[in-house]
């Protein structure tokens, strides 16, 4: 039995939030889409008296609290937590959006939204422009990172409390309408008014893409939107022009989207017609075959893909498909293990239901879903996984499913919860360590002040000398030691050579955001990245992978 750390269990509570919020909102917010179009479903007042709606009586309950209770109550509300708990007795994706909340979930599907085009953050209660979104109005304007947004319209915002979601209140709005802005800026005395109109941003799905070998291309994808698969191609033609032959796809903490992009993108990696690349059935819903159709624009050779234990639903059909036809290595940690299938409904007033309707299969036929009789261990998965040392060791992977599927080599893969990938790669426990975690905490606010500080010496780089002659010194890790101790109110004994160099890799990071966006910032990362390491090598022993009759030793 594996000893755990009490202190990194705890910890793992700190880490965890961002997986476990996959656990909670995928199926809100990234629900799968079996039908171009969207159904509308109506319920009248009639139907409500109908045996099947067990003889109206939600609708009398109401209205007895209407008529008899001692407090007046919102109606409304106490419909919305209704629904929540009916779909809280079926699984743990479907779900109930809200009429309020249905806009920014579309938003995030549909890949655009209509604004000014910047990402903030507030820093010492002064809200500071962290980047311009290339092509939208402010960078067109020539506001960019460091800008200090002090006004809005006739209003000061700086100094005064104010929050995230009021500034995105008061910038963000319909295309075409204008909004005017104050805006700080180092080395000007005076405050530079500008007036923006509002237009529609896109949201990329494409994080980053770039040539991470001589012969390789590198593909990082934050989720399943509707433009990936154009923005999916696109990257492939840059990559390819500058002479790609292999693919290393990275869908880690990814969790899914649109069924249909991750089929359309499939079809640029298999270049026969009709090969299967998921099937889809439910209790009312016949089975659906997606298959590829031999239109492959690219030649593209060897192919590995990066998952993780956030690597979830639309995510995990590609990496599944890659792998039952031995089309390429998959590496990492086990994926999370959704094999749901939601399909959206209108409901009268603005909101909607996504309401789990199939579960898709891989082409060997196993569903990667997860079990969900309990709920609460549904929800704590990824915390069990880390207790129970799944997270550092292949050997401690608990295959729930002992059912054999074979992939078209032969290789046997199990389902029941996930993909499990050819090649392990531990979980990076140093970022567990409570003194680092204190320091990250405070990385985007003072990389941006670095950025400030050494503002002549960024202007003229190009990535690639970014890359190679920008660096971290000691000095600036000194003034982020003093600076982190000021702000967390904490005294922080001195740092090891371990951090210091986690930091300065961290802060060179945030600074290549800053001035070459998400691709400066991966560029960086990813350098030592021991995951990156092991897909590479995995290309060179490629053909004694794909060999191989099991995938756990």
């Amino acid at each position: 039995m594996r000893q755990n750390n009490p202190q990194r269990i705890k910890l793992m509570h700190i880490w965890l939030p961002f997986m476990v919020s996959v656990a909670l909102v995928t199926g809100i917010l990234i629900g799968l889409q079996l039908q171009p179009v969207e159904a509308t479903m109506v319920v009248d007042d009639a139907s409500m008296n109908q045996n099947r709606s067990g003889n109206g009586k939600i609708e009398q309950l109401l209205r007895y609290i209407e008529s008899k209770y001692v407090d007046d109550v919102d109606r409304e509300k106490l419909v919305d937590q209704a629904i929540e708990s009916i779909l809280g007795e079926l699984d743990p994706h479907s779900s109930y959006i809200s009429a309020d909340d249905l806009k920014q979930v579309n938003e995030q599907m549909e890949g655009n939204f209509e604004g000014i085009g910047v990402e903030f953050m507030i820093i010492d209660d002064t809200v500071v422009v962290v980047s311009a979104f290339s092509g939208g109005p402010a960078a067109s304007l020539g506001i960019k990172a460091g800008d200090k947004i002090v006004e809005v319209e006739d209003s000061v915002i700086a100094g005064n409390g104010i929050t995230n979601e009021g500034v995105t209140s008061l910038i963000k709005g319909k295309k075409g309408t204008s909004v005017e802005v104050g805006i700080a800026r180092p080395g000007l005395d005076s405050i530079q008014h500008f007036k923006i109109t509002r237009d529609e941003i896109p949201i990329h799905s494409i994080d980053a893409k770039y040539m991470i070998s001589d012969q390789t291309g590198y593909i990082k994808i934050n989720r399943f939107a509707a433009t990936t698969d154009r923005e999916f191609i696109d990257a492939l033609e840059e990559l390819e022009s500058n002479g790609m032959q292999d693919l290393l796809l990275d869908l880690r903490h990814n969790p899914g989207g649109y069924l249909q992009k991750a089929a359309n993108m499939l079809n640029q990696i298999f270049d026969e017609k009709g090969n299967l690349m998921v099937y889809t059935q439910g209790r009312s819903v016949s089975r659906n075959n997606y298959k590829t159709s031999g239109r492959t624009i690219f030649n593209i050779d060897k192919i590995a893909v990066l998952i993780d234990e956030s690597t979830a639903s639309a995510s995990e059909i590609m990496a599944g498909a890659i792998q039952d036809h031995d089309r390429g290595i998959i590496v990492g940690r086990r994926s999370y293990g959704k094999g749901l299938v939601q399909d959206q409904y209108s409901l009268r007033d603005g909101s909607a239901l996504r309401l789990t309707i199939a579960r898709y299969y891989t082409p060997s036929g196993r569903s990667i879903q997860k079990s969900y009789e309990d709920l609460e261990a549904y929800r704590d998965d990824l915390n069990e996984r880390y207790e129970s040392g799944e997270l550092i060791s292949a050997n401690n992977i608990n295959i729930k499913d002992s059912t054999r599927y074979f992939t078209d080599n032969g290789r046997v893969v199990f389902g029941g919860g996930g993909i499990i990938p050819d090649l392990f790669v531990p979980f990076d426990t140093f970022l567990l360590n409570k003194k680092y975690l204190t320091f990250q905490a405070y990385v985007p606010p003072f990389a941006l002040r670095l950025a400030e500080n050494r503002k002549s010496e960024l202007e003229g780089l190009d990535l690639e000398t970014f890359l190679q002659d920008f660096q971290i010194s000691n000095k600036d890790i000194t003034e982020f030691v003093s600076y982190t101790q000021d702000h967390s109110k904490r005294k922080l004994a001195p740092i090891s050579p371990e951090i210091k160099v986690r930091l300065q890799q961290a802060l060179k990071a945030h600074i290549g955001r800053q001035y070459f966006e998400e691709e400066g910032y991966y560029r960086v990362i990813n350098q030592n990245d021991p995951a990156i390491s092991t897909a590479l090598d995995g290309l060179v022993d490629y053909k004694e992978i794909l060999r191989r009759k099991q995938l756990k030793d």
